[in-house]
């Protein structure tokens, strides 16, 4: 089997599974219970005018 071979066979198996549980690891970090106060807090960062530059 060559180089390329044993390559392709770990990315179309392993690789995929690795990459598909990162993204679930993700998605429950961004809407894990408790993170919606943090998350609003910095969307009004931009909003803030009590802050000089």
């Amino acid at each position: 089997m060559s180089t390329y071979e044993t390559m392709r066979h770990f990315a179309d198996s392993w690789a995929l599974l690795a990459l598909a549980a990162i993204f679930l690891f993700v998605v429950g970090f961004v809407f894990r219970a408790g993170s919606r106060a943090q998350y609003d807090h910095a969307a009004r960062i931009p909003l803030d005018d009590d802050k000089e530059v």
